[in-house]
């Protein structure tokens, strides 16, 4: 079989090659659907019965996605007028975050006043700056003492104070994939102006959303670094192990065209990348090289004994066409099978693997990995 495969693609190779590059070039456009989703739900399916409880809690009452700015004085003292003038600043410009519905820091805490009959409901810090000693060692107490700041927005020794900012998301339905990100920077902002303005300072940014915003940051720091130091690494290896440039380009070839097809086909099917499927493209070009490697070493082999370069693919073609078949074949179900997995962004990685596994095969097994090699 893989003998007259192999005369066949022969005969016919620029037309399969300009096929092969077409099918590449029209799965590849799908990419423009490709987007991150940065919700911690997408980790649970839609019946997940904990998901749905917890989705029945926020309904019933709020959301909590929030943003926790956490601001320690280098002195270890919150309470001083340096401090609760930034604390109350930051706490003011924390409303301007995008979907923000509460801001909730010491200075702003609703703080009640018994005085005979009348009860007087104010901030606990409502100005800062020129208070003196006597009032900042009474606001010290009583944010200590009240359970609803100790430990929670304030530190039990009082070194560490926190602003909490809950934010109202749009629906999972009708979120755009901007809302986090967008929040996320306008945080960090805030934040570095905080920083300016008082460097007796340090803010650390923590929250559900800032969590969420983390999982397409790392995805895309990883795309950018680990992916092409990898691609370094193996073209270096080709090189080495080889000894052709051209045999190197053309697995590169193979490489790129099965992650930019198998990827352009997960967006034209709506899938959102996430932390587990945005590996898909290192798992893809590893099982490209370990399918290329196969086929062109028994084909460079044959041109080294002298056969020309049609014999020589239609030999290799001869003894791995079946064993690279299989060995994708079951690859791709073993990734597949991850289809049975609760959670879906695995489902996600196994369906987008194993179509780049079967078209890795694809394209080994075309002129696209030998049609410009040479011995």
């Amino acid at each position: 079989m893989g003998k007259s495969y192999g005369e066949w693609l022969a005969r016919w190779r620029y037309p399969v090659l300009v096929v092969c590059l077409m099918l590449a070039a029209a799965a590849g456009t799908g990419g423009q659907f490709l987007a991150f989703k940065t919700d911690y739900r997408n980790f649970f399916s839609e019946d997940n019965p904990q998901l749905q409880a917890f989705e029945q809690l926020q309904n019933t009452y709020t959301k909590t996605d929030n943003v926790l700015f956490v601001l320690a004085p280098k002195d270890g003292r919150v309470f001083s007028n340096e401090t609760l003038v930034s604390i109350i600043a930051l706490t003011e410009a924390a409303w301007q975050i995008p979907y923000s519905i509460r801001v909730d820091s010491v200075t702003n805490f609703q703080h009640t006043v018994a005085d005979g009959d009348d009860l007087t409901v104010d901030d606990l810090v409502p100005e800062a700056g020129e208070l003196d000693a006597a009032t900042l060692q009474k606001i010290h107490d009583v944010a200590l003492r009240e359970p609803l700041l100790r430990n929670r927005l304030i530190s039990e020794g009082g070194q560490v104070t926190g602003i909490n900012v809950t934010v109202q998301l749009p629906d999972p339905d009708e979120e755009t994939g901007h809302e986090v990100p967008e929040i996320a920077a306008f945080v960090r902002e805030l934040a570095d102006t905080a920083r300016a303005a008082n460097p007796n300072l340090d803010i650390y940014l923590t929250g559900m959303v800032m969590m969420n915003n983390s999982f397409p940051e790392v995805m895309i720091r990883d795309q950018q670094t680990l992916v092409p130091a990898m691609f370094g690494v193996v073209i270096l290896t080709l090189v080495l192990l080889l000894r052709s440039y051209s045999a190197t380009l053309g697995t590169l070839l193979v490489i790129v065209f099965s992650v930019i097809a198998a990827m352009g086909l997960a967006g034209w099917a709506g899938i959102r990348l996430t932390p587990p499927s945005a590996a898909a493209p290192t798992i893809i070009l590893t099982l490209a090289v370990a399918d290329c490697v196969h086929v062109l070493v028994t084909f460079l082999h044959a041109m080294r004994r002298g056969l020309d370069k049609t014999s020589a693919m239609v030999e290799s073609l001869r003894i791995n066409l079946q064993p690279v078949f299989l060995t994708s074949v079951t690859t791709a179900i073993g990734f597949m099978s991850m289809n049975f997995s609760d959670a879906p962004p695995f489902r996600d990685l196994g369906n987008i693997v194993a179509t780049g596994v079967m078209l890795a095969f694809v394209y080994s097994v075309t002129p696209v990995s030998y049609t410009h090699l040479r011995a």
